[in-house]
Protein backbone atom coordinates (compact mmCIF):
# COMPACT_ATOMS: atom_id res chain seq x y z
CA UNK A 1 0.00 0.00 0.00
CA UNK A 2 1.09 3.27 -0.88
CA UNK A 3 2.55 5.58 2.20
CA UNK A 4 -0.11 8.36 1.76
CA UNK A 5 -2.97 5.51 0.82
CA UNK A 6 -5.40 5.30 3.97
CA UNK A 7 -8.36 4.05 2.08
CA UNK A 8 -8.41 0.63 3.45
CA UNK A 9 -7.80 -0.15 7.31
CA UNK A 10 -5.26 -2.58 8.37
CA UNK A 11 -6.25 -4.97 11.19
CA UNK A 12 -4.18 -5.40 14.41
CA UNK A 13 -3.62 -8.90 16.02
CA UNK A 14 -6.70 -10.94 17.17
CA UNK A 15 -6.95 -10.72 20.93
CA UNK A 16 -4.41 -8.02 22.10
CA UNK A 17 -4.68 -4.99 23.99
CA UNK A 18 -3.04 -1.28 23.27
CA UNK A 19 -2.85 0.54 26.81
CA UNK A 20 -2.50 4.28 26.96
CA UNK A 21 -1.51 6.47 29.71
CA UNK A 22 -2.17 10.51 30.24
CA UNK A 23 -0.21 11.83 33.31
CA UNK A 24 -2.42 14.98 33.45
CA UNK A 25 -2.03 17.55 36.07
CA UNK A 26 -4.52 16.20 38.69
CA UNK A 27 -4.74 12.62 37.91
CA UNK A 28 -3.06 9.63 36.42
CA UNK A 29 -5.51 7.94 33.83
CA UNK A 30 -5.27 4.87 31.73
CA UNK A 31 -7.60 3.72 28.39
CA UNK A 32 -7.02 -0.07 26.59
CA UNK A 33 -8.17 -1.00 23.80
CA UNK A 34 -8.21 -4.09 22.10
CA UNK A 35 -7.97 -5.15 18.23
CA UNK A 36 -11.31 -3.43 17.13
CA UNK A 37 -9.88 -0.26 18.64
CA UNK A 38 -12.91 -1.10 21.56
CA UNK A 39 -12.55 0.03 25.12
CA UNK A 40 -12.41 -2.26 27.04
CA UNK A 41 -10.98 -0.58 30.25
CA UNK A 42 -10.65 2.82 31.93
CA UNK A 43 -9.31 3.66 35.14
CA UNK A 44 -7.35 6.92 37.16
CA UNK A 45 -5.34 7.61 39.65
CA UNK A 46 -6.20 11.36 41.54
CA UNK A 47 -3.33 12.29 43.00
CA UNK A 48 -4.69 14.63 45.82
CA UNK A 49 -6.86 12.02 47.20
CA UNK A 50 -5.10 9.11 46.56
CA UNK A 51 -1.96 9.79 47.27
CA UNK A 52 -2.42 12.57 49.81
CA UNK A 53 1.00 12.14 51.33
CA UNK A 54 2.60 14.35 48.83
CA UNK A 55 0.38 17.08 49.86
CA UNK A 56 -0.48 18.61 46.46
CA UNK A 57 -3.67 20.81 45.84
CA UNK A 58 -5.24 20.16 42.60
CA UNK A 59 -2.07 18.31 41.76
CA UNK A 60 0.50 20.71 42.25
CA UNK A 61 2.46 22.56 45.10
CA UNK A 62 2.65 26.40 45.27
CA UNK A 63 5.92 27.71 46.57
CA UNK A 64 4.98 30.15 49.61
CA UNK A 65 8.26 31.90 49.19
CA UNK A 66 8.23 32.18 45.50
CA UNK A 67 4.90 33.63 44.38
CA UNK A 68 4.06 32.36 40.74
CA UNK A 69 6.43 28.91 41.28
CA UNK A 70 4.32 26.09 41.17
CA UNK A 71 5.77 22.64 41.13
CA UNK A 72 5.25 18.83 41.52
CA UNK A 73 6.80 15.91 42.59
CA UNK A 74 7.92 13.09 39.96
CA UNK A 75 7.58 10.34 42.91
CA UNK A 76 4.03 11.23 43.01
CA UNK A 77 3.83 10.05 38.92
CA UNK A 78 6.13 7.17 39.66
CA UNK A 79 3.65 6.08 42.35
CA UNK A 80 0.78 6.91 40.60
CA UNK A 81 2.20 4.48 38.05
CA UNK A 82 2.45 1.38 40.64
CA UNK A 83 -1.26 2.33 41.66
CA UNK A 84 -3.13 2.45 38.12
CA UNK A 85 -1.34 -0.50 36.98
CA UNK A 86 -2.16 -2.48 40.24
CA UNK A 87 -5.73 -1.12 39.74
CA UNK A 88 -6.25 -1.87 36.63
CA UNK A 89 -5.12 -5.78 37.03
CA UNK A 90 -8.43 -7.53 37.77
CA UNK A 91 -9.71 -6.37 34.21
CA UNK A 92 -6.78 -6.77 31.89
CA UNK A 93 -4.56 -9.54 31.25
CA UNK A 94 -1.42 -7.58 30.57
CA UNK A 95 0.29 -10.65 28.86
CA UNK A 96 -2.19 -9.79 26.26
CA UNK A 97 -0.94 -6.16 25.94
CA UNK A 98 1.00 -5.95 22.36
CA UNK A 99 1.95 -2.05 23.10
CA UNK A 100 1.83 0.50 25.64
CA UNK A 101 2.49 4.55 24.93
CA UNK A 102 1.37 7.60 26.89
CA UNK A 103 0.24 11.48 27.09
CA UNK A 104 1.50 13.55 29.72
CA UNK A 105 1.11 17.46 30.31
CA UNK A 106 3.50 19.37 28.61
CA UNK A 107 6.65 21.58 29.43
CA UNK A 108 7.22 20.01 33.07
CA UNK A 109 10.73 19.04 32.95
CA UNK A 110 12.22 16.60 35.64
CA UNK A 111 15.99 16.50 37.01
CA UNK A 112 17.86 12.93 37.11
CA UNK A 113 20.99 12.94 39.20
CA UNK A 114 23.41 11.68 38.17
CA UNK A 115 23.81 7.65 38.26
CA UNK A 116 19.62 7.49 37.65
CA UNK A 117 20.21 5.55 34.70
CA UNK A 118 22.09 2.89 36.37
CA UNK A 119 19.00 2.76 38.83
CA UNK A 120 16.31 2.69 36.12
CA UNK A 121 18.19 -0.50 35.01
CA UNK A 122 17.94 -2.40 38.17
CA UNK A 123 14.44 -2.17 39.14
CA UNK A 124 13.61 -4.86 42.05
CA UNK A 125 10.07 -6.21 41.24
CA UNK A 126 9.37 -6.90 45.40
CA UNK A 127 9.39 -3.14 45.95
CA UNK A 128 7.37 0.30 44.20
CA UNK A 129 8.77 2.48 42.13
CA UNK A 130 8.93 5.39 44.29
CA UNK A 131 10.91 3.81 47.43
CA UNK A 132 13.35 2.97 44.55
CA UNK A 133 13.92 5.75 42.18
CA UNK A 134 13.86 8.56 45.48
CA UNK A 135 17.88 9.26 45.43
CA UNK A 136 17.55 8.89 41.43
CA UNK A 137 16.50 12.15 41.31
CA UNK A 138 18.72 15.82 41.32
CA UNK A 139 15.61 18.08 42.23
CA UNK A 140 12.74 16.43 44.49
CA UNK A 141 10.04 18.59 42.28
CA UNK A 142 9.38 19.25 38.92
CA UNK A 143 8.59 22.92 37.75
CA UNK A 144 5.19 22.36 35.90
CA UNK A 145 3.17 24.35 33.00
CA UNK A 146 1.39 26.34 35.64
CA UNK A 147 5.01 28.20 36.44
CA UNK A 148 4.94 31.57 36.21
CA UNK A 149 8.47 32.64 37.59
CA UNK A 150 10.17 32.59 34.96
CA UNK A 151 9.53 36.13 33.42
CA UNK A 152 13.31 37.49 33.23
CA UNK A 153 14.21 33.98 32.07
CA UNK A 154 12.01 34.33 29.07
CA UNK A 155 13.06 38.07 28.21
CA UNK A 156 16.71 36.57 28.32
CA UNK A 157 16.32 33.98 25.83
CA UNK A 158 14.28 36.23 23.76
CA UNK A 159 16.71 38.75 23.55
CA UNK A 160 19.68 36.44 23.00
CA UNK A 161 17.72 34.88 19.86
CA UNK A 162 16.41 37.96 18.10
CA UNK A 163 13.12 38.81 19.97
CA UNK A 164 9.97 37.24 20.48
CA UNK A 165 8.99 36.38 17.14
CA UNK A 166 12.27 35.30 15.73
CA UNK A 167 12.35 33.01 18.61
CA UNK A 168 8.44 31.92 17.22
CA UNK A 169 10.06 31.58 13.81
CA UNK A 170 12.65 29.23 15.04
CA UNK A 171 11.48 27.19 17.84
CA UNK A 172 7.26 27.28 17.40
CA UNK A 173 6.80 29.96 20.40
CA UNK A 174 8.28 32.49 22.31
CA UNK A 175 9.50 32.39 25.51
CA UNK A 176 6.71 31.69 27.96
CA UNK A 177 7.02 31.12 31.74
CA UNK A 178 5.82 27.74 31.26
CA UNK A 179 8.50 26.32 28.57
CA UNK A 180 10.94 24.42 29.60
CA UNK A 181 13.80 26.34 28.36
CA UNK A 182 13.40 29.45 30.45
CA UNK A 183 12.67 26.69 33.51
CA UNK A 184 16.41 24.94 33.19
CA UNK A 185 17.55 28.29 32.47
CA UNK A 186 16.00 29.73 35.79
CA UNK A 187 17.57 26.12 37.41
CA UNK A 188 21.19 26.75 36.07
CA UNK A 189 20.27 30.52 37.58
CA UNK A 190 19.41 29.64 41.20
CA UNK A 191 19.48 25.99 41.41
CA UNK A 192 23.33 25.51 40.45
CA UNK A 193 24.22 23.05 42.43
CA UNK A 194 21.04 20.79 41.07
CA UNK A 195 22.00 21.91 37.90
CA UNK A 196 25.32 20.50 38.20
CA UNK A 197 24.48 17.39 39.84
CA UNK A 198 21.99 16.32 37.19
CA UNK A 199 22.85 13.34 34.34
CA UNK A 200 19.65 13.95 32.64
CA UNK A 201 16.49 16.14 32.16
CA UNK A 202 13.35 14.77 30.56
CA UNK A 203 9.59 16.28 30.15
CA UNK A 204 7.02 14.44 32.23
CA UNK A 205 6.71 12.64 28.96
CA UNK A 206 10.06 10.95 28.36
CA UNK A 207 10.25 10.55 32.28
CA UNK A 208 6.62 7.94 32.58
CA UNK A 209 8.70 6.58 29.32
CA UNK A 210 12.19 6.03 30.96
CA UNK A 211 10.67 4.12 34.26
CA UNK A 212 8.46 1.64 31.86
CA UNK A 213 11.42 0.46 29.49
CA UNK A 214 13.74 0.82 32.41
CA UNK A 215 16.37 3.31 31.01
CA UNK A 216 16.19 7.15 29.70
CA UNK A 217 13.57 7.92 27.34
CA UNK A 218 14.21 10.18 24.38
CA UNK A 219 12.07 13.26 24.46
CA UNK A 220 9.63 13.23 21.31
CA UNK A 221 9.73 15.43 18.96
CA UNK A 222 6.00 17.16 19.10
CA UNK A 223 6.62 17.85 23.03
CA UNK A 224 9.84 18.94 22.14
CA UNK A 225 8.50 21.55 20.45
CA UNK A 226 7.35 23.16 23.92
CA UNK A 227 11.15 24.00 25.19
CA UNK A 228 12.50 26.82 23.19
CA UNK A 229 15.31 24.53 22.39
CA UNK A 230 14.09 22.36 18.88
CA UNK A 231 14.13 23.95 15.79
CA UNK A 232 10.97 23.65 14.22
CA UNK A 233 11.61 22.94 11.04
CA UNK A 234 14.89 20.04 11.33
CA UNK A 235 13.06 19.40 14.46
CA UNK A 236 16.26 19.01 16.23
CA UNK A 237 18.08 20.66 18.90
CA UNK A 238 19.53 24.69 17.98
CA UNK A 239 22.79 25.39 19.31
CA UNK A 240 22.31 28.79 19.42
CA UNK A 241 18.62 27.86 21.44
CA UNK A 242 20.76 25.76 23.78
CA UNK A 243 23.95 28.42 24.18
CA UNK A 244 21.23 30.69 25.32
CA UNK A 245 19.43 28.72 28.09
CA UNK A 246 22.80 26.80 29.71
CA UNK A 247 25.95 25.19 29.25
CA UNK A 248 26.11 21.80 28.74
CA UNK A 249 22.57 20.94 27.77
CA UNK A 250 22.63 19.04 24.56
CA UNK A 251 23.89 16.42 26.94
CA UNK A 252 21.15 16.41 29.42
CA UNK A 253 18.67 16.53 26.92
CA UNK A 254 19.43 13.87 24.82
CA UNK A 255 18.50 13.46 21.31
CA UNK A 256 14.86 14.03 19.89
CA UNK A 257 12.89 11.38 18.43
CA UNK A 258 9.92 11.23 16.10
CA UNK A 259 6.32 10.55 18.46
CA UNK A 260 5.75 6.90 16.39
CA UNK A 261 8.82 5.18 17.29
CA UNK A 262 9.73 2.91 19.80
CA UNK A 263 11.55 3.84 23.19
CA UNK A 264 12.32 0.44 23.89
CA UNK A 265 10.44 -3.02 25.49
CA UNK A 266 8.57 -2.91 29.11
CA UNK A 267 11.63 -3.57 31.52
CA UNK A 268 11.93 -6.33 33.72
CA UNK A 269 10.21 -4.72 36.61
CA UNK A 270 6.71 -4.70 34.73
CA UNK A 271 6.86 -8.23 33.63
CA UNK A 272 7.54 -9.36 36.77
CA UNK A 273 5.59 -7.57 38.37
CA UNK A 274 2.47 -7.41 36.65
CA UNK A 275 3.07 -10.05 34.26
CA UNK A 276 3.42 -7.93 31.36
CA UNK A 277 5.36 -10.12 27.99
CA UNK A 278 8.68 -9.17 27.34
CA UNK A 279 7.76 -8.45 24.04
CA UNK A 280 5.39 -5.46 24.96
CA UNK A 281 6.73 -2.47 23.41
CA UNK A 282 6.73 0.82 24.79
CA UNK A 283 5.63 3.47 22.15
CA UNK A 284 7.30 7.51 22.61
CA UNK A 285 5.45 9.72 25.33
CA UNK A 286 4.11 13.03 23.73
CA UNK A 287 2.12 15.32 25.58
CA UNK A 288 -1.33 15.79 26.03
CA UNK A 289 -2.75 18.13 23.73
CA UNK A 290 -1.11 16.00 20.90
CA UNK A 291 -2.74 12.49 22.29
CA UNK A 292 -5.86 14.23 22.16
CA UNK A 293 -5.40 15.24 18.59
CA UNK A 294 -4.82 11.61 17.78
CA UNK A 295 -7.52 10.43 20.17
CA UNK A 296 -9.92 12.87 18.23
CA UNK A 297 -8.96 11.53 14.70
CA UNK A 298 -8.36 15.39 14.02
CA UNK A 299 -7.06 15.29 10.57
CA UNK A 300 -8.97 18.01 8.16
CA UNK A 301 -7.57 21.55 8.18
CA UNK A 302 -11.10 22.90 8.48
CA UNK A 303 -11.81 21.20 12.00
CA UNK A 304 -11.12 22.52 15.32
CA UNK A 305 -10.75 21.14 19.00
CA UNK A 306 -10.64 22.39 22.20
CA UNK A 307 -9.80 20.88 25.36
CA UNK A 308 -11.74 22.25 27.87
CA UNK A 309 -9.02 20.47 31.12
CA UNK A 310 -7.34 22.39 34.10
CA UNK A 311 -5.90 24.62 31.19
CA UNK A 312 -8.21 25.05 28.13
CA UNK A 313 -6.45 24.35 25.13
CA UNK A 314 -7.39 25.10 21.49
CA UNK A 315 -5.79 23.30 17.89
CA UNK A 316 -5.94 22.61 14.84
CA UNK A 317 -3.95 21.19 11.89
CA UNK A 318 -1.83 22.84 9.48
CA UNK A 319 0.74 21.98 6.39
CA UNK A 320 1.94 25.50 6.17
CA UNK A 321 2.95 27.05 10.14
CA UNK A 322 2.84 30.65 10.17
CA UNK A 323 4.99 31.95 13.44
CA UNK A 324 2.92 33.67 15.81
CA UNK A 325 3.14 35.34 19.31
CA UNK A 326 -0.21 33.87 20.61
CA UNK A 327 0.23 30.39 19.44
CA UNK A 328 2.47 26.91 19.46
CA UNK A 329 3.31 25.30 16.48
CA UNK A 330 4.29 21.67 17.29
CA UNK A 331 4.97 18.44 15.09
CA UNK A 332 1.85 16.75 14.13
CA UNK A 333 2.48 13.39 16.42
CA UNK A 334 0.84 11.00 14.27
CA UNK A 335 1.53 12.89 10.83
CA UNK A 336 5.31 13.47 10.19
CA UNK A 337 4.33 16.04 6.87
CA UNK A 338 2.17 18.19 8.93
CA UNK A 339 1.57 20.48 12.00
CA UNK A 340 -0.88 21.05 14.79
CA UNK A 341 -1.14 24.77 16.02
CA UNK A 342 -1.92 25.16 19.97
CA UNK A 343 -2.89 27.80 21.99
CA UNK A 344 -3.26 27.74 25.68
CA UNK A 345 -4.96 29.07 28.55
CA UNK A 346 -3.58 28.62 31.72
CA UNK A 347 -7.47 29.54 33.49
CA UNK A 348 -9.68 26.32 32.38
CA UNK A 349 -11.70 23.91 34.82
CA UNK A 350 -10.35 25.58 37.99
CA UNK A 351 -11.45 29.08 37.08
CA UNK A 352 -14.65 27.78 35.79
CA UNK A 353 -15.09 26.36 39.47
CA UNK A 354 -14.07 29.26 41.51
CA UNK A 355 -17.17 31.26 39.67
CA UNK A 356 -19.08 28.54 40.27
CA UNK A 357 -17.69 28.23 43.87
CA UNK A 358 -18.52 31.88 44.46
CA UNK A 359 -22.32 32.65 42.67
CA UNK A 360 -23.63 29.39 41.75
CA UNK A 361 -23.84 27.60 45.01
CA UNK A 362 -21.11 24.89 44.24
CA UNK A 363 -23.22 23.45 41.94
CA UNK A 364 -22.79 22.75 38.41
CA UNK A 365 -26.76 22.17 38.30
CA UNK A 366 -27.44 25.87 39.54
CA UNK A 367 -24.26 26.91 37.05
CA UNK A 368 -26.23 25.10 34.23
CA UNK A 369 -29.20 26.71 35.16
CA UNK A 370 -28.14 30.07 35.11
CA UNK A 371 -26.29 29.67 31.63
CA UNK A 372 -29.81 28.57 30.41
CA UNK A 373 -31.88 31.63 32.44
CA UNK A 374 -29.22 34.34 30.73
CA UNK A 375 -29.48 35.75 27.41
CA UNK A 376 -26.67 35.13 24.30
CA UNK A 377 -24.51 38.37 24.80
CA UNK A 378 -25.11 38.74 28.90
CA UNK A 379 -26.78 42.01 28.04
CA UNK A 380 -22.88 42.94 27.09
CA UNK A 381 -21.02 42.26 29.98
CA UNK A 382 -17.79 41.43 29.30
CA UNK A 383 -15.45 39.91 32.07
CA UNK A 384 -12.09 38.61 32.10
CA UNK A 385 -11.28 36.03 35.11
CA UNK A 386 -7.80 35.23 35.45
CA UNK A 387 -7.34 32.74 39.12
CA UNK A 388 -3.46 31.95 37.88
CA UNK A 389 -1.28 33.86 35.91
CA UNK A 390 -2.86 33.73 32.27
CA UNK A 391 -0.59 32.90 29.44
CA UNK A 392 -2.83 34.20 27.01
CA UNK A 393 -2.95 37.03 27.14
CA UNK A 394 0.27 37.76 29.13
CA UNK A 395 -1.78 38.95 32.31
CA UNK A 396 -1.45 38.39 36.34
CA UNK A 397 -4.07 37.07 38.78
CA UNK A 398 -6.73 39.48 38.82
CA UNK A 399 -11.39 39.67 38.27
CA UNK A 400 -12.04 42.44 35.72
CA UNK A 401 -15.59 43.25 34.72
CA UNK A 402 -17.00 45.68 32.02
CA UNK A 403 -20.36 46.81 30.44
CA UNK A 404 -20.51 47.14 26.96
CA UNK A 405 -23.52 49.96 26.19
CA UNK A 406 -24.56 48.95 23.02
CA UNK A 407 -24.29 46.50 20.37
CA UNK A 408 -26.56 47.75 17.84
CA UNK A 409 -23.34 49.68 16.08
CA UNK A 410 -21.25 48.03 13.51
CA UNK A 411 -18.22 49.60 14.67
CA UNK A 412 -16.90 48.41 18.15
CA UNK A 413 -15.45 51.82 18.44
CA UNK A 414 -18.38 53.13 18.47
CA UNK A 415 -19.76 51.45 21.52
CA UNK A 416 -19.15 52.76 24.86
CA UNK A 417 -18.46 50.73 27.50
CA UNK A 418 -17.94 51.14 31.69
CA UNK A 419 -16.05 48.96 34.04
CA UNK A 420 -17.49 47.47 37.44
CA UNK A 421 -16.66 45.75 40.39
CA UNK A 422 -19.24 43.07 40.35
CA UNK A 423 -22.13 41.42 37.99
CA UNK A 424 -25.43 39.78 39.22
CA UNK A 425 -24.40 35.99 39.76
CA UNK A 426 -26.09 34.92 36.71
CA UNK A 427 -24.39 37.27 34.67
CA UNK A 428 -21.11 36.69 35.95
CA UNK A 429 -21.78 32.37 35.53
CA UNK A 430 -22.36 33.18 31.66
CA UNK A 431 -19.39 35.79 31.73
CA UNK A 432 -16.94 33.62 32.13
CA UNK A 433 -17.78 31.46 29.90
CA UNK A 434 -18.48 33.90 27.36
CA UNK A 435 -15.29 35.23 27.97
CA UNK A 436 -13.51 32.16 27.79
CA UNK A 437 -14.73 31.29 24.05
CA UNK A 438 -14.78 34.59 22.69
CA UNK A 439 -10.86 35.06 23.39
CA UNK A 440 -10.39 31.60 22.03
CA UNK A 441 -11.70 32.45 19.03
CA UNK A 442 -10.12 35.83 18.91
CA UNK A 443 -6.64 34.30 19.11
CA UNK A 444 -7.41 31.66 17.18
CA UNK A 445 -8.21 33.74 14.12
CA UNK A 446 -4.95 35.88 14.47
CA UNK A 447 -2.73 33.02 14.32
CA UNK A 448 -4.16 31.09 11.23
CA UNK A 449 -6.72 28.10 12.79
CA UNK A 450 -10.03 28.45 10.81
CA UNK A 451 -12.14 30.65 12.22
CA UNK A 452 -15.71 29.47 11.42
CA UNK A 453 -14.20 26.19 11.63
CA UNK A 454 -15.99 23.28 9.65
CA UNK A 455 -16.90 21.73 13.17
CA UNK A 456 -15.39 21.63 16.67
CA UNK A 457 -14.32 18.47 18.43
CA UNK A 458 -14.46 18.78 22.03
CA UNK A 459 -12.93 17.15 24.54
CA UNK A 460 -11.46 17.32 28.50
CA UNK A 461 -14.13 17.36 31.17
CA UNK A 462 -16.01 20.09 30.36
CA UNK A 463 -16.97 18.58 27.00
CA UNK A 464 -20.06 16.45 28.71
CA UNK A 465 -21.84 20.17 29.50
CA UNK A 466 -23.85 20.68 26.78
CA UNK A 467 -25.02 24.49 28.12
CA UNK A 468 -21.44 25.29 27.88
CA UNK A 469 -21.34 23.24 24.65
CA UNK A 470 -24.12 25.45 23.20
CA UNK A 471 -22.26 29.03 24.11
CA UNK A 472 -19.13 27.37 22.14
CA UNK A 473 -21.47 26.19 18.99
CA UNK A 474 -22.82 30.07 19.07
CA UNK A 475 -19.38 31.99 19.62
CA UNK A 476 -17.79 30.25 17.12
CA UNK A 477 -20.80 29.56 14.53
CA UNK A 478 -20.01 26.09 13.66
CA UNK A 479 -21.62 22.89 14.98
CA UNK A 480 -19.55 20.75 17.98
CA UNK A 481 -19.24 17.02 18.33
CA UNK A 482 -18.25 15.21 21.20
CA UNK A 483 -16.33 11.98 21.62
CA UNK A 484 -17.42 9.04 23.73
CA UNK A 485 -15.22 9.87 26.92
CA UNK A 486 -13.89 13.47 27.28
CA UNK A 487 -10.55 11.55 28.41
CA UNK A 488 -9.35 12.06 25.25
CA UNK A 489 -5.17 12.15 25.98
CA UNK A 490 -5.43 8.89 27.10
CA UNK A 491 -7.45 7.02 24.40
CA UNK A 492 -4.71 8.85 21.80
CA UNK A 493 -2.14 7.23 23.43
CA UNK A 494 -3.86 3.82 23.52
CA UNK A 495 -4.40 4.43 19.55
CA UNK A 496 -0.95 5.92 19.19
CA UNK A 497 0.44 2.68 20.98
CA UNK A 498 -1.29 0.63 17.95
CA UNK A 499 0.18 3.16 15.85
CA UNK A 500 3.88 2.33 16.87
CA UNK A 501 3.21 -1.52 17.31
CA UNK A 502 1.84 -0.72 13.41
CA UNK A 503 4.65 1.24 12.38
CA UNK A 504 7.33 -1.66 13.72
CA UNK A 505 5.66 -4.13 12.22
CA UNK A 506 5.48 -2.49 8.62
CA UNK A 507 9.58 -0.96 8.94
CA UNK A 508 8.28 2.32 8.07
CA UNK A 509 5.87 4.96 9.07
CA UNK A 510 2.02 4.47 8.13
CA UNK A 511 -1.14 6.59 8.03
CA UNK A 512 -2.62 6.08 11.72
CA UNK A 513 -5.80 6.45 9.64
CA UNK A 514 -5.28 2.82 8.43
CA UNK A 515 -6.06 1.47 12.25
CA UNK A 516 -9.52 3.02 11.49
CA UNK A 517 -10.33 3.54 7.88
CA UNK A 518 -13.86 2.59 6.48
CA UNK A 519 -14.97 1.43 10.01
CA UNK A 520 -14.17 4.95 12.29
CA UNK A 521 -18.50 4.23 13.54
CA UNK A 522 -18.11 0.77 14.68
CA UNK A 523 -14.77 1.97 17.58
CA UNK A 524 -14.65 4.08 20.30
CA UNK A 525 -13.17 6.81 18.13
CA UNK A 526 -16.48 7.41 17.03
CA UNK A 527 -17.84 11.23 17.70
CA UNK A 528 -21.41 12.36 17.97
CA UNK A 529 -23.27 15.76 17.19
CA UNK A 530 -23.89 17.61 20.35
CA UNK A 531 -24.89 20.87 19.33
CA UNK A 532 -26.26 21.87 15.55
CA UNK A 533 -25.43 25.26 14.13
CA UNK A 534 -27.54 27.42 11.83
CA UNK A 535 -30.86 25.29 12.37
CA UNK A 536 -33.00 28.39 14.45
CA UNK A 537 -33.64 31.50 13.14
CA UNK A 538 -31.30 34.26 14.58
CA UNK A 539 -27.84 32.14 14.69
CA UNK A 540 -26.29 34.15 12.41
CA UNK A 541 -27.56 37.80 13.81
CA UNK A 542 -26.55 36.17 17.03
CA UNK A 543 -23.08 35.29 15.56
CA UNK A 544 -22.77 38.62 13.98
CA UNK A 545 -23.13 40.30 17.73
CA UNK A 546 -20.76 38.38 18.62
CA UNK A 547 -18.37 39.17 16.35
CA UNK A 548 -18.62 42.86 17.81
CA UNK A 549 -18.10 42.13 21.00
CA UNK A 550 -15.26 40.08 20.28
CA UNK A 551 -13.65 43.36 18.51
CA UNK A 552 -14.72 44.69 22.07
CA UNK A 553 -13.05 42.23 24.38
CA UNK A 554 -9.85 42.31 22.64
CA UNK A 555 -9.39 45.80 22.47
CA UNK A 556 -10.05 46.28 26.30
CA UNK A 557 -7.94 43.02 26.48
CA UNK A 558 -5.00 45.00 25.42
CA UNK A 559 -5.72 47.74 27.59
CA UNK A 560 -5.24 45.63 30.23
CA UNK A 561 -1.99 44.39 29.04
CA UNK A 562 -0.57 47.38 28.46
CA UNK A 563 -1.77 48.31 32.08
CA UNK A 564 -1.01 45.64 34.49
CA UNK A 565 1.91 43.92 32.44
CA UNK A 566 2.97 41.10 35.35
CA UNK A 567 1.92 43.09 37.69
CA UNK A 568 -0.65 41.33 40.95
CA UNK A 569 -3.85 42.98 40.76
CA UNK A 570 -6.47 42.37 43.30
CA UNK A 571 -10.18 39.85 42.48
Amino acid sequence: MADGDDRCSVLLPSGSFFLGFDCSTQSLKATVLDAGLAIVAHDAVHFDSELPHYGTEGGVRRDPAEPGRIVSPPLMWAEALDLLLHKLKPKVDYGRVAAVSGSAQQHGSVYWAHGAGAALASLDPADGLATQLAAALAAPESPVWMDGSTTAQCREVEAALGGALALAAMTGCRAHERCTGPQIRKMFQTRRRVYDGTERISLVSSFMASLLIGGYSCIDQTDGAGMNLMDIQTRQLREDALEATAPDLEMKIGKLVPAHEIAGTVAPYFVQRFQFTRKCLVVQWSGDNPNSLAGLTLSSPGDLAISLGTSDTVFGITDMPEPSLDGNILPNPVDPKTYMVMLCYKNGSLTREDIRDRYAEKSWDVFNNFLEQTDPLNGGKLGFYYKEQEILPPLPVGYHRYIVDTLTSGSSAETARHQTDEFDPLSEVRAVIEGQFLSMKGHAERCGLPVPPKRIIATGGASSNRAILKIMASIFGCPVYTVQRPDSASLGAALRAAHGWLFKQQGDFVPISRLYSGRLETTSLSMKLAVPFGDCQGDAELLNNYKLLLNKRLEIEQELVERFGRRTCAK
